[in-house]
């Protein structure tokens, strides 16, 4: 027999006793969900391969370049929890059963970590999870974890025109996954972070055990608030502080076609916008424009803004502050801050009950992002060959998100999110495109880190600084289950920097079978 015929005899084999194993692991876990839940019927929330629900369910809308990755397994099985006692279930048979768990809330993990596995698995989807309830005397409010930020600010605005909270600005973001991660938006330089009005959560751990902030210990709360969730347990809901915010507000867009005085107004925003008073947030959002009548400039800047305050409170401070600007009454609008998240999210003139729908996003599309902290000024000449650059892309973007005012306020170990006093603004890098493929997404993607080395000695150094829900698996992956220290720190510092060796410690100590792992998971600590 030629070594061909035997190679073809062996991956036979080999495929046939992973088909039988998978197999077992499929009847065990639905016998043993069975087993602990009786009185119900699983096939009303374990959706497995033979199932006509399944197929809609294994990947996310929000990213198809990792809903149709090759690298990853199918998962055993889907399950989309009702209460706490099937998400307790679905860790106990998933760990008896020899199955990875991957937790699902909103679908946007920039990597598709939340449902993508080399090894058998099974998803905990929590969009069945999602009530909201808002008690406006205590200003608090508990969130389930797949409910979205929009349905979360839509309830706050239902009980009240004058609180809000300091989230992000994308309304169909699932709030597990973002506060797990930080999660800043347009009140981060009032307010903070999401997670940094964080003030109680439920968790289901690795044995199955139900904690809530005081038997889960201060630790394993610090962690969860900024250092990635899915590392320590299955979070199913988060109780917030709510924050005041006046009956109107103010919101400008103002656009620039990105020339040289464009670049010059920039360079004043780098000085002065993470100086600004806490109440306004200006964010620059760089992009390409197709424009026939003028090819030469068709890369755009965007001035987006929000003010925590009225119209004419506003144009006297940007006269004083940010003159270059040149901002006039009529490019900005007066609305309650309930209709400033639609504005922020390129939603004018459409209704709040929108956020009630995963219908505010923009039009879905493949793509990938990188980020970086910026911590000197980036010099002018970096901003003309960003132009260039983007002449080489129809979709691709630089946004950039000024911290200062409350985020220097705060220590970098508060939480572990430690990007704060010394940090300008954030960079997200965002290339996008329509037609699948492994071509050209691997052209895009080639593209988006050739910026990114181009971009490396005018960022934050030692380590270069990135955010985790910016999720990126080129700055480093766990090569094996059980990843050391070193190994990860690679990746783990440039999320976490100083934080990232108390996050192994409470890994350690919480998880110490590394039950809840994966490509960036947090891994055990090795003195």
């Amino acid at each position: 027999m030629g070594l061909v015929a035997i190679t073809s005899v062996l991956w036979i084999a080999i495929t046939s006793i992973m088909c039988i194993d998978v197999m077992r692991a499929h009847d065990g876990f639905v016998s043993c969900m069975n087993d602990i839940i009786p009185f119900v019927n699983t096939s009303s929330y374990v959706f497995t391969r033979d199932m006509p629900m399944y197929s809609s369910l294994v990947s996310s809308p929000h990213n198809p370049r990792c809903s149709n990755s090759t690298a990853s397994k199918r998962p055993v099985g889907i399950v989309t929890p009702n209460n706490m006692v099937e998400i307790q279930a679905s860790v106990v048979c998933s760990r008896e059963h020899g199955l990875q768990v991957r937790v699902r809330s909103g679908g946007h993990d920039y990597e598709g970590m939340s449902y993508l596995c080399k090894t058998p698995f099974v998803i905990i989807d929590m969009r069945n999870l999602r009530s909201i309830s808002i008690d406006i005397k205590q200003e608090s409010a508990w969130i389930e974890s797949g409910a979205t930020l929009g349905e979360l600010y839509y309830s706050i605005a239902q009980e009240s025109q004058t609180h809000g909270f300091p989230a992000g600005v994308c309304p169909s973001v699932g709030v597990g996954g973002h506060f797990s991660g930080g999660g800043f938006g347009a009140m981060v330089r009032k307010y903070g972070l999401a997670a940094d009005n964080v003030i109680d959560a439920y968790l289901v751990d690795a044995k199955g055990r139900f904690l809530d902030r005081e038997s889960m210990g201060e630790d394993l709360f610090w962690a969860i608030r900024g250092g990635g969730g899915a590392s320590f347990g299955v979070i199913v809901a988060w109780k917030i502080k709510l924050v005041r915010v006046p009956p109107k507000v103010t919101v400008f867009n103002v656009y620039k076609d990105m020339d040289q005085h464009t670049i010059d107004i920039i360079r004043h925003w780098q000085h002065k916008a993470p100086k600004m008073k806490n109440e306004l947030f200006i964010r620059v959002l760089i992009q390409y424009v197709h424009n026939d009548a003028n090819p030469n400039i068709s890369v755009q800047a965007l001035f987006n803004s929000l003010f925590l305050g009225e119209l004419k409170d506003l144009i006297p401070l940007m006269n004083e502050t940010f003159p270059q600007l040149g901002l006039k009454e009529k490019d900005c609008l007066e609305m309650s801050w309930i209709e400033s998240v639609l504005f922020l999210a390129g939603g004018l003139n459409k209704t709040t009950e929108l956020l009630q729908s995963n219908k505010t996003d923009p039009y879905v599309s493949y793509f990938k992002a990188k980020s970086d902290f910026v911590t000197k000024p980036i010099p002018q000449h970096v901003f003309v060959r960003i132009r260039e650059k983007f002449h080489q892309q129809k979709l691709i973007f630089m946004i950039m998100d000024p911290y200062g005012g409350r985020m220097s306020e705060i220590s970098e170990s508060h939480i572990p999110f430690p990007h704060r006093s010394g940090n300008l603004y954030n960079i997200q890098y965002l290339v996008k495109w329509d037609v699948n493929g492994v071509r050209t997404s691997n052209e895009h993607i080639h593209w988006l880190r050739k910026l990114y080395k181009y971009m490396r000695p005018y960022v934050s150094k030692h380590p270069r600084s990135a955010y985790v829900n910016y999720r990126d698996l080129d700055i480093g992956t766990n090569p094996q289950a059980n990843t050391s220290y070193l190994e990860a720190k690679v990746w783990g510092e440039k999320y976490f920097k100083g934080n990232f060796k108390r996050l192994t410690k409470v890994k350690s100590k919480v998880d110490p079978d590394n039950f809840f792992r994966s490509e960036q998971s947090i891994p055990l600590h090795q003195d």
